[in-house]
């Protein structure tokens, strides 16, 4: 015989229907049904208050909620994050406590529950990511010890205009020290927009980008005219390795919320998206909370350089037993009799020659070591002669 099934609707219904009938006690009744004559009587009266639907469930949630947030603190958070909607839970409440002190605000698992009740919560979007770069860059442990600088990627502004921003930032403290639209993405142009932000901030230790124009190139050393200018400042360049946008991680990260906050949508042509820019930066330095940083925004952390850009642009020093060259207009020098062809962009620059035996010398633009070079032929040493005559550790090729 099969089982036969019930629920709890189904015998609360039937109870009633037999107490109705009153062919036993509701003490009877109620011992029949397995309840207690406290709940049997519960059933009844509900039924007779509201009939059939009284008999259903319902929730043992408090009506009322003690730590329940405050209607008046509710809608100060709404307004800001409708005001702020790519900023996270915990930014608004760090901006709320440091602009509103005087209130106690909740926590951000709530505040992230009444933007979701309000329905200021995107629904996310699944997309594949690269795993982020755990190692923090151990050397940016100061202001201005390491810039990073790339561009955020071109666009086109309401008018059809191409719109091109170069961004730099320190690495420390996250502070956005530049974010200007430029005509075209080559060393011309951007070169005096690094130099307004040297002027304005100082000179930084080193100077973080990728490999691409104008930045690098694929001659020695990577150089171009652009990071030649930089060595001359006595700027470490460092070049994040190729296909490894994570090692500039921190400047990759900007780049999206610069993204989402000025080009989503563009302005109507270059000079208002270029006031875009502006707001953007003002607001990303001073007003900000920063999860890195403890949330703080960068501007509390930031200072200037004391290494102040030079009216003149300094020479390259080298030691005193380098032998020098002066690089011809063609991008040579001479070397044992013979000429050489070093770097275009190294052309009217002095590089050093050190030697490394009777035969083959190392050759430096300053810390940039290019080469070895083979002075008896006058030409640049192979990978086998170099193992061959021991030097392969020393010299680069």
């Amino acid at each position: 015989m099969p089982w036969q099934e019930t629920c709890p609707m189904d015998e609360r219904l039937r109870f009633v229907r037999e107490h109705r009938r009153q062919a036993v006690s509701t003490t009877e009744l109620c011992r029949a049904f397995g309840i207690s004559r406290r709940t049997g009587y519960k059933w009844l009266a509900r039924f007779d208050e509201l009939g059939a639907p009284g008999l259903s469930d319902r929730s043992r949630a408090p009506a009322t909620h003690p730590n329940a947030t405050a209607a008046d603190l509710e809608e100060v958070i709404v307004e800001l994050r409708r005001f702020r909607m790519s900023w996270g839970p915990r930014k608004l409440r760090a901006w709320l406590q440091e602009h509103i002190p005087n209130r106690h605000w909740p926590s951000a698992s709530t505040i992230g529950e009444i933007a979701q009740r309000h329905g200021l919560v995107p629904p996310a979007s699944v997309r594949r990511r690269s795993p982020p770069f755990s190692q923090p860059l151990a050397h940016a442990d100061a202001p201005n010890a390491v810039w990073c600088a790339d561009f955020k990627g071109w666009f086109r502004t309401r008018d059809g205009a191409r719109c091109d921003p170069l961004t730099m930032t320190d690495a420390y403290s996250r502070y956005l020290l530049c974010a200007r639209g430029v005509e075209r993405t080559d060393g011309d142009h951007v070169k005096p927009v690094m130099e307004r932000a040297f002027s304005e901030f100082g000179l930084p230790v080193a100077l973080r980008t990728d490999n691409g124009s104008p930045f690098a190139s694929v001659g020695l050393g990577g150089l171009s005219r652009l990071s030649v200018w930089l060595v001359r400042l006595g700027i470490r360049h460092e070049r994040i390795a190729p296909g490894k946008p994570q090692q500039n991680g921190r400047h990759e990260r900007m780049h999206r919320t610069m993204r989402a906050e000025t080009a989503n949508p563009p302005a109507a042509d270059l000079s208002r998206q270029q006031r875009v820019f502006d707001r953007f930066r003002d607001d990303f330095n001073n007003e900000r909370p920063h999860e890195a940083l403890g949330m703080k925004t960068p501007a509390s952390l930031y200072k200037p350089s004391p290494r102040a850009l030079p009216g003149r642009l300094p020479e390259v020093g080298y030691p005193k037993t380098y032998e020098l060259r002066h690089v011809r207009s063609n991008g040579e020098i001479k070397i044992g009799g013979e000429r050489l062809f070093v770097s275009e962009a190294l052309i009217g620059e002095v590089v050093g020659l050190d030697r490394l035996d009777d035969r083959y010398w190392r050759i430096h633009f300053g810390p940039v070591s290019l080469g070895c070079v083979d002075a008896v032929n006058g030409r640049w040493a192979t990978r086998v002669e170099l193992q061959a005559a021991g030097l392969l550790p020393m010299c680069p090729v």
